[in-house]
């Protein structure tokens, strides 16, 4: 058994944050599925490592950390090669300016507790779901590309991978599976362009996991 567990779905945006956070530190970890479709993240067992029964949930050497945040911080700190985040301490906030509005003001609108809930308890349809995922979307993209014309180089900041990019691409697929028109955030498209070449995030895309169904599965 390897030192680092990751219990997570494919599809997961929160999930495949750490699966590319992992990739780009080295660390190898034993993939535990985890199908929010199926409802397992409500498992009494499951919840017993993560009480509000999210994804991702990761276990270092029997210690349980929940969240992509929290995970990814944690793995800065304790392993801080390569660096995720820059060395002065301006560029460091802004970095984590760039996650927050993606963690805040973006992901958690789209999030599938949050369509279930709009579906199954306000009777919302497919097209006025979309509608609702791309009306936040929009808010918090503009946001992004005014910020990072500011900082991007091949990246989001410059030209190294940073913690920002981890949170950024797997947030612009959701938007492309929900029909957001990116056509306003060049910034946007440049950067996630040239992560969609980079290693890590081609070995941590969604499409390319264990549990990913062989209908959805890329080479």
């Amino acid at each position: 058994m390897a030192d680092f567990i990751l219990h997570n779905y494919f599809r997961s945006s929160t999930s495949f944050r750490v699966r590319i956070a992992l990739t780009l530190k080295g660390i190898n970890y034993d993939y535990k599925a985890v199908n929010l479709l199926k409802g397992e993240q409500h498992s009494s067992e499951y919840k017993k490592i993560n009480p509000i029964g999210g994804v991702p949930t990761l276990i270092h050497k029997g210690k349980i950390i929940p969240d992509s945040y929290a995970i990814i911080e944690y793995l800065e700190e304790t392993i801080p090669q390569p660096a995720l985040l820059p060395k002065e301490a301006y560029l460091r906030a802004r970095v984590r300016q760039v996650c927050e509005i993606v963690n805040s003001a973006i992901h958690p609108l789209g999030n599938l507790r949050i369509t279930q809930y709009l579906e199954k308890k306000l009777g919302f349809t497919a097209e006025q779901k979309e509608n609702w995922i791309q009306h936040w979307a929009y808010a918090g993209l503009d946001a992004l590309e005014a910020n990072l014309k500011e900082f991007s180089g091949k990246y989001s900041f410059g030209d190294e991978v940073t913690m920002a990019d981890i949170f950024l691409i797997p947030q612009i697929i959701t938007c492309q599976r929900f029909k957001v028109d990116m056509t306003n955030y060049p910034t946007l498209m440049k950067i996630f362009e040239n992560c969609m070449k980079h290693e890590a995030f081609i070995k941590a895309h969604p499409f390319r996991q264990p549990d990913t169904p062989d209908e959805m599965r890329i080479s």
